[in-house]
């Protein structure tokens, strides 16, 4: 046999007797689904969905309808102006920070659970609408609810009655069945009594297919007050989430469920959203009354906390309550202050600190706005913080330390094992960042200089001749190639120490976080590039001296410019030819005899055209050593 089964809004359920049927077959109560009618009480609707007429003060809140429905829920902008901010919200969004930099939104607490049921609204078009409910046990029968009852055994049957309004339904050759005021969970069991009177051997299930409608009022300082179709198991925040909730000069604290002219709940949606206490939470009830008060005072708590938001007050309500609202401090946060803006002192003291735990209990005022601080986006004084430091090279164990403060260079190194026997101690490289990022500063604004003095002395040339017009301008493509290869270099931040080649220690310098030493292995050659006749490493010898060097690559060119030549040490520091003597082979110069140590770069550059700016304002291969380019970086404009 076939069992039909009616759709309803909870699972089915069963239920029938042993005794014998009298005849024989099963008797068919209806072959198709029967739906019985009867007079609607005056707070009865029809389902939703359906049509109905709206005339005078008796029409019903539409949700969606007008400009409102052609609004992308999913636009900020447009969620903004259907729920625009209050004066409040807009100071404390502007002490938080455009948003277009980056800063929290900041808005009403609550408002985000609001704009759900106002996004919801405008995208049905229709009545408020409510997720089928899950109906509970206890739930009582009344007029206007819908039943589906299914029965198979000896008597068969798919049949969709409705309650009128004394409390009955009626089913064929059974007759009325009162079920108002029946609890849900007995419903079986009283319909079962019933049709057993008449018949034998048969089971059934009932459930309610829909739920009867009441009319309830929103009222006071809501976004959309008015009349609106609800279920009748909605309750107090259901109808208030779908409604739009409070507007924002309304109050989330005080809401009032007011029935035939009583108040029977006073709401406070914090204790929902923050402590999940919905005891005030009531079912609704036809003609019943939400009323919506002024908001209370407000205070704002923003920066370093979990919930950045702006808080409606209770009295007596205080700094301690705020934070708990806001979920506490960030796992970041200065958990020892908090500064506080009153409005009522801006032409004064205007920002205050508040020292925590102490001025925890300080009671809040209207229009307060806190902010707590993160305790990593401030440095600590340098005395105070470890040290997080990296040791790499020709020591016992490198790798990174985190060392005490008022550690030195000598304490990583001792942290790290010590120097192997193959440490080149004189060619330490100790690079600090914030070195680093200082010598970038400085040598973006050379580099700057440098471009300007290329377009003013573009710009301030005399009338000249075809081939002067193509010398400078084939002068000019070389500055431009030269400032791309420039802005190519990045400094190192390397700190040079004031080593000696026969150095065993390292200077005492005290170290900052992030610090990098690199202890080389002893070196076993010298490097001679630019403009020589053959640039490379060659092999080191005690006892040489540059010059020597520089024959074995062949000596300069004839385009070198042997005034500028100059040698970058292994300990960073540089010797230059200009630093020494007037030139070059002149007889007198000091370089070639200074003894070469291992790992010496020799750099020799090209001559450069003595007409031009560049020989009289700043030579590029001195904007290089300068800011800390490394001779890798030097040898790299050769190639």
């Amino acid at each position: 046999m076939t069992m039909v089964c009616g759709a309803s809004a909870q699972s089915s359920r069963s239920t029938g007797t042993s005794a014998e049927t009298s005849g024989s077959g099963p008797v068919k109560l209806g072959t198709s689904t029967q739906r019985q009618t009867g007079s609607r009480s005056s707070d009865d609707t029809s389902a939703p969905g359906r049509q109905r007429s709206e005339t005078g003060n008796d029409r019903e809140r539409k949700f969606g309808q007008g400009e409102g429905n052609r609004r992308n829920s999913q636009d900020p902008l447009q969620r903004d102006a259907f729920a625009p901010r209050s004066d409040f919200e807009k100071y404390v969004q502007q002490a938080a920070g455009d948003l277009a930099d980056g800063a929290p939104e900041i808005r009403r607490f609550g408002s985000e659970l609001m704009l759900v049921g106002r996004d919801r609204d405008r995208e049905s078009g229709s009545q408020m609408q409510e997720a089928s409910p899950q109906i509970p046990p206890d739930y009582l029968i009344t007029p206007g609810d819908e039943l589906t009852l299914t029965l198979w055994g000896s008597v068969e049957g798919d049949l969709q009655l409705q309650v009128d309004r004394s409390g009955r339904i009626t089913i064929p050759r059974v007759g009325p069945v009162l079920v108002a005021g029946v609890s849900y969970a007995e419903l079986d069991n009283v319909i079962s009594r019933q049709v057993a009177k008449v018949f034998k051997n048969f089971q059934l299930s009932t459930s309610l297919n829909r739920l009867r409608s009441i009319k309830i009022y929103m009222t006071g300082f809501t976004t959309r007050p008015g009349a609106y179709t609800v279920s009748s198991l909605s309750t107090l925040t259901q109808a208030l989430i779908n409604a739009g909730g409070p507007s924002d000069a309304g109050s989330f604290r005080n809401i009032e469920l007011r029935r035939q002219g009583k108040t029977i709940s006073h709401f406070d949606f914090y204790s929902l959203l923050i402590k999940g206490d919905s005891s005030a939470d009531r079912t609704l009830q036809a003609g019943d009354v939400i009323y919506i008060a002024p908001v209370g005072p407000q205070a704002a708590l923003i920066g370093s906390v979990n919930k950045a938001a702006i808080f409606e007050l209770r009295p007596g309500e205080s700094v301690e309550d705020l934070l708990q609202m806001a979920g506490g401090f960030t796992a970041v946060a200065d958990r020892s202050r908090l500064s506080v803006e009153r409005l009522d002192s801006r032409s004064d003291t205007r920002i205050v600190e508040l020292a925590l735990p102490a001025k925890g209990k300080l009671e809040l005022r209207d229009g307060d706005l806190l902010r707590a601080y993160s305790a990593i986006e401030v440095a600590l004084p340098k005395q105070r913080q470890n040290k997080r430091v990296r040791v790499e090279g020709e020591v016992a164990r490198p790798g990174e330390y985190i060392l005490p403060p008022g550690s030195s260079i000598n304490d990583a190194v001792a942290a790290a094992g010590g120097f192997t026997a193959n440490a080149y101690v004189f060619g330490t490289e100790f690079n600090r960042e914030s070195v680093r990022l200082s010598q970038q500063e400085n040598y973006e604004r050379a580099l700057r200089d440098l471009e300007t003095e290329f377009a003013r002395s573009a710009t301030t040339q005399k009338t000249m001749g075809a081939e002067e017009a193509a010398a400078q301008s084939n002068r000019a493509q070389g500055s431009h190639l030269l400032l791309a290869r420039l802005r190519e270099a990045r400094p190192n931040g390397r700190i040079v120490l004031q080593l000696t080649p026969t150095s065993t220690t390292l200077p005492n310098l005290p170290l900052e976080d992030g610090d990098r030493i690199l202890l080389p292995a002893q070196p076993t050659s010298i490097s001679v590039f630019g403009s020589v006749f053959n640039g490379g490493s060659f092999l080191f010898k005690d006892g040489h001296s540059i010059g020597d060097f520089l024959r074995l690559a062949g000596g300069p060119t004839r385009g070198a410019d042997t005034s500028s030549i100059f040698v970058v040490r292994p300990n960073g520091s540089v010797v230059s030819a200009r630093q020494r003597s007037s030139g070059w082979f002149s007889g007198s110069s000091a370089l070639e005899a200074i003894q070469a140590h291992p790992g010496d770069t020799i750099f020799v550059p090209e001559e450069l055209n003595k007409t031009t700016f560049v020989q009289d304002a700043k030579e590029w291969t001195q904007i290089l050593y300068q800011f800390g380019i490394g001779a890798a970086a030097l040898k790299s404009f050769r190639n």
